[in-house]
């Protein structure tokens, strides 16, 4: 079966596991807008005591998390990013591109692009400005799924109750570009030493994991060169320490039309792109990839799903024992097929198109199958 994307994510519920239960209170993630990752908590018994919220490994396995579906394919995806470049290199009209092709799910070079709404923060231009570059870059056909903002507050006094209020009001939003971090920086203070540049993006990693988007947020280099492309972020380590990743554009000269884009990050593979910039557009145009994308090696369980959800038969609901009958291909028992799915729902989502929901029930546990609409 092709592989197949979808745009829109879905939650999934549940745990499941032919296994013997010694605890009640799993806890189940079902909000796929919602990412929780508490470290510590208060103990209700002793106040002003803190106790570590653990999970074992067997409640790991047996717990269904939400799928995580990327931004642009093996290009963005959910989480704290910074994008970094010298002044005027492109950042802003990259940018602008970037959240105009997710706006109107428009492929970025050769990344597939799942659409949703976007908002750029572009808080060194003013709308007079906006609005030339966009015509030029674009022409005069809009979309409004893009949505532009050249004020906000700064970080300490109101921008993440400014955002959750957009975010309201669009909840399929998934992009969220802030042009620049120093312009949502508390004023004065010791603002370059490593915790308080960790605690900064640690603030807006929160704030993306919880709410399952992506925070792009644009930064400058500092004029010192660097073997290391990384190093030459402007600040210290704490900024790349505590994001997800990091985009880093140069160029050779400033003259130069010609730029290398270096991506880093937790959830795709390091590459090194050139791109070229369109004078007359004004728009970033890809003329070479150094490394093919990586991707997921097959899974026999999730193939083997796969062949059983089909338009024919786009949904399916049972035990996990069912579910094997159904698998004769698999030679695995119930719980171990039960925990594969657990760990393999996001894959199964992304590569396949299929939602993998595990309830319990008076019965026992339920698995349920569904192939999703593109």
């Amino acid at each position: 079966m092709a592989n197949k994307k979808t745009t829109v994510p879905v939650s999934s519920v549940g745990t499941d596991g032919e296994q013997p239960n010694n605890k009640n209170t799993n806890e189940i993630i079902t909000n796929s807008q919602t990412q929780i990752n508490v470290q510590a908590t208060k103990s209700p018994e002793k106040s002003g005591q803190s106790r570590l919220d653990t999970i074992s490994m067997i409640e790991l396995y047996d717990t269904v998390y939400p799928p995580r579906t990327p931004i642009v394919d093996g290009f963005l995806y959910g989480g704290t990013y910074l994008f970094v470049g010298a002044p005027k290199v492109g950042k802003s009209f990259f940018m602008a591109q970037l959240a105009y092709h997710v706006a109107l799910g428009l492929p970025l070079w050769d990344y597939p692009v799942h659409q949703s709404t976007a908002l750029y923060l572009a808080l060194e231009d003013t709308k007079e400005r906006l609005q030339k570059r966009l015509s030029r870059m674009f022409g005069v056909e809009g979309s409004d799924k893009l949505h532009f903002a050249t004020q906000a507050e700064t970080l300490n006094e109101g921008l993440v109750h400014q955002l959750e209020g957009f975010m309201q009001a669009h909840p399929d939003v998934r992009l969220i570009i802030i042009d620049t971090l120093q312009k949502i920086r508390a004023a004065g203070g010791d603002r370059f030493s490593y915790s308080n540049d960790y605690e900064i993006v640690t603030k807006l990693k929160a704030f993306s994991d919880k709410y399952g988007i992506c925070l792009l947020v644009v930064h400058h280099t500092r004029k010192l060169e660097s073997e290391d492309s990384f190093d030459m972020i402007s600040g210290t380590n704490g900024l790349l320490g505590a994001a997800d990743g990091a985009f880093i554009m140069q160029k050779k000269k400033r003259t130069d039309n010609t730029a290398i884009m270096n991506i880093v990050g937790r959830d795709q593979q390091d590459q090194e792109l050139t791109v070229d910039f369109d004078q007359e557009r004004c728009i970033w145009k890809l003329t070479k990839a150094e490394k093919e994308i990586w991707k997921m090696p097959p899974d026999p369980v999730l193939e083997a799903v796969a062949e059983l959800i089909t338009i024919e038969m786009p949904d399916w609901s049972g035990s996990p024992s069912e579910l094997l009958e159904k698998l004769p291909q698999l030679d695995i028992p119930a719980n171990v097929l039960t925990r594969r799915l657990n760990v393999g729902a996001e894959q199964l989502y992304n590569d396949y198109n299929i939602r993998y929901e595990s309830k319990r029930t008076h019965s026992g546990r339920l698995a349920i199958l569904e192939l999703m609409e593109k």
